[in-house]
């Protein structure tokens, strides 16, 4: 995902950049606009990725698609196309975008459930992820009927799965094993 030293190195002297520039939040919504618009768009994917289309054609695309980007994104984007490393473009915004939660001490707790969370329980697993970790975070939820039931919980390195499924091949291992 963000593992390319190269894109590392870019999001950091962005992030140092909107920081001096007081621009660190607003970056950081068109770093995640822009991680959301490659994610959901193979074409684009394909557009960034491909050494046949012209570096204008992709500045083109972007531009319209990113029109309201700040001025320290749009830089790093001609910065990435004049370097020819425009295929960094996800990794960096992705980099970016962990750098800036971890220079905030924020998080992203990521909760595995069946049905869609309700406030009263991302607020429950707002508390539970600031008991366990000491750090605030934002719920991100995934909806996978596949687990039936119950949560599957991932902040950072940790992981709390509390679900039917799991609860369920517990068993029937138990079961096989007698």
């Amino acid at each position: 995902m963000s593992g390319s030293r190269a894109a590392i190195r870019y999001a950091k002297a962005v992030l140092s950049l909107a920081t001096d520039n007081k621009s660190a939040e607003a970056v950081n919504n068109d770093m995640k606009s822009i991680s959301n618009a490659i994610a959901q768009s193979e074409d684009l994917y394909q557009m960034l990725q491909s050494p046949v289309v012209r570096s204008s054609d992709k500045k083109a695309v972007l531009t319209s698609v990113f029109k309201n980007a700040n001025v320290a994104t749009t830089n790093l984007i001609d910065t990435l196309i004049s370097n020819k490393r425009l295929a960094l473009l996800n990794d960096v915004a992705a980099s970016y975008t962990q750098l800036y939660d971890h220079m905030r001490g924020t998080q992203v707790a990521t909760v595995t459930t069946a049905v869609p969370l309700t406030a009263d329980l991302k607020t429950k697993v707002l508390a539970k992820v600031k008991e366990l970790t000491g750090k605030e975070a934002e719920v991100e939820n995934i909806i996978d009927e596949s687990i039936l039931g119950g949560f599957i919980l991932r902040v950072g390195d940790i992981q709390y799965n509390a679900s039917i499924s799991n609860k369920l091949d517990k068993l029937k291992r138990v079961f096989t094993l007698n």
